[in-house]
Order: C-alpha cells, then sequence, then structure tokens
C-alpha cells in the first residue's frame, strides 16, 4: 500500500512540475516545440513517468 501511495505522490509531482515548467514558456517558445497552450496538461499527462 505504501508504494502504491508513494508511486501516485511521485507521479503527481513529476505531473505537476512539467505543467509549471511548460506553462513558463512564451507563445513563441510552445510555438517553436509545437505545443499548443491548451495541449500542456494532456502533455503533462501523458508523460508522467
Amino acid at each position: 500500500m505504501f508504494k502504491s501511495l508513494s508511486n501516485n505522490y511521485r507521479q503527481w509531482r513529476n505531473y505537476r512540475s512539467t505543467v509549471n515548467e511548460l506553462s513558463r514558456l512564451t507563445k513563441r517558445e510552445l510555438d517553436d516545440l509545437g505545443i499548443n497552450r491548451a495541449d500542456i496538461n494532456f502533455i503533462a499527462r501523458t508523460h508522467i513517468g
């Protein structure tokens, strides 16, 4: 049970970190990466590890 809780917390932290990092980028930087600001949450959810 603790492993599962620990794993969920780690995944949530990775998700929040990814969202925060991408949210700090300017529109031009996001465009260079081919990312739309509306896609940030989706990208963060699919790339947590």
